[in-house]
């Protein structure tokens, strides 16, 4: 049969449940002040860069690599085919206007000149003399023709004498005929004198122009050897700082060959890479900023190179201040290609809590802790950041830098 359980017993196993209950309650309390406190994680806030969002305007841009350079770089070409024989300067040097810089071997060239020269001299003489043969021939064919003309005018008189001579019987007929027949004649040779004078005026003309053009033909010659032969003396055209300069003495080079290079300082350009990713971004006449040292110098592309190498795209830039006293030759400069502007935008300070997505998170500070918050954001470039979220208003300050170390976090207590 059952026994009744003793108050005692009821009480101590009571006891026991309270307990167990007890210790489920506070393990629960303690599972929950956990969490809270996981997700309440306490931060310092000299630790994090924080930044008040504003309004103005922004420009997205792409950040690329530059140079500076010569807008002007001429180069000077061997004028012949000889031997370097002097060289005066070195690169890096500043020359001014008809400074020597080579001097080149001339004997070769004084060679030429001086065969063209005894040449031209000699189709000089030549063309006197022709011409003074040339002379002598027209005179003697209109002295011809003048004597025919006379020898025509003896005959004509003739005629006529022996026509009247056949009136009163003095003359046959056929003397009549025959002065007749030999003054047609002798008119019949003086047209063929004439026609010969008028071909040989049309002849000599022609010829002599031949010879003129021969001998103009042989002074280009000789002034382009001349020309050559000045151009031994490898001189500054105008003032500017050598960059290059064959410096090889006694090294055959041939004509065309370069031997100098010479910059005008006056002016620069920027040279810029930046990655071929950017490579169908990029245009011609797309405006940039340039940062030079603590300067700011705006300009556009003027030029792209179509080749990619080490997967970098090649550009040249055009400069509105190209003779800014900031510019040195090799100056190595920031370059941000402008591909889009907004005006009247809420912005914040770029750091490193902006990973380049459209969408992400961001903590907001509010009073004493940081509500974590979805953010898209719009253009950017490396000092700010567009933020096109309704949440955010102008005067709401985020934390910036970098806290992917909250992730598993909602908030945190400053």
């Amino acid at each position: 049969m059952d026994r009744p359980i003793s108050s005692e017993k009821q009480q101590s196993q009571n006891r026991k449940s309270y307990l167990r209950y007890g210790i489920y309650a506070a393990f629960l309390v303690l599972t929950i002040w956990g969490i809270r406190q996981l997700l309440t994680t306490k931060i310092d806030k000299k630790g994090f860069l924080t930044a008040i969002v504003t309004r103005g305007d922004i420009e997205n841009t792409i950040t690329a690599g530059g140079s500076v350079v010569a807008a002007f770089e001429e180069q000077l070409n061997s004028p012949i085919s000889t031997q370097i024989q002097t060289v005066y300067l070195t690169p890096g040097a500043e020359v001014k206007k008809g400074d020597k810089i080579i001097e080149l071997n001339q004997s070769i060239i004084k060679l030429q000149y001086g065969s063209v020269n005894d040449k031209l001299e000699l189709r000089r003489n030549n063309i006197t003399k022709l011409k003074l043969e040339f002379d002598k021939n027209i005179n003697d064919l209109d002295y011809d023709s003048q004597i025919q003309a006379l020898q025509i005018a003896g005959m004509e008189a003739a005629l006529q004498d022996a026509k009247r001579l056949e009136k009163i019987g003095g003359a046959t007929t056929e003397d009549v005929e025959r002065a007749q027949l030999q003054l047609e004649i002798a008119r019949l040779e003086k047209r063929k004198l004439e026609n010969e004078l008028a071909y040989r005026k049309s002849v000599v003309a022609s010829d002599r122009r031949n010879l003129e053009l021969e001998l103009q033909i042989d002074e280009k010659e000789l002034s382009q050897l001349g020309q050559k032969l000045n151009k031994t003396t490898v001189s500054a055209p105008r003032a500017g700082v050598i960059t290059w300069v064959n410096e090889a003495i006694g090294q055959q080079v041939n004509e065309g060959d370069p031997l100098v290079r010479i910059a005008n300082l006056d002016r620069f350009r920027i040279e810029a890479r930046c990655s071929d990713r950017y490579s169908e971004e990029l245009n011609v006449g797309m405006n940039v900023r340039v940062r030079a040292g603590q300067s700011r110098l705006t300009g556009i592309i003027s030029a792209i190179s179509p080749a990619v190498e080490n997967n970098t795209v090649q550009f040249t830039i055009e400069l509105d201040e190209p003779d800014a006293e900031v510019l040195k030759p090799s100056m190595r400069v920031e370059v941000f290609i402008i591909t889009d502007k907004k005006e009247d935008v809420l912005l914040v300070k770029n750091g490193a809590a902006f990973r380049g997505a459209e969408e992400q998170y961001i903590f907001q500070v509010q009073g004493e802790k940081a509500i974590r918050k979805s953010i898209r954001v719009g253009l950017s470039n490396r000092d700010f950041v567009e933020i096109e979220s309704k949440d955010f208003k102008e005067g709401d300050r985020l934390i910036i830098s970098d806290t992917k170390n909250l992730e598993h976090v909602s908030e945190v207590g400053l």
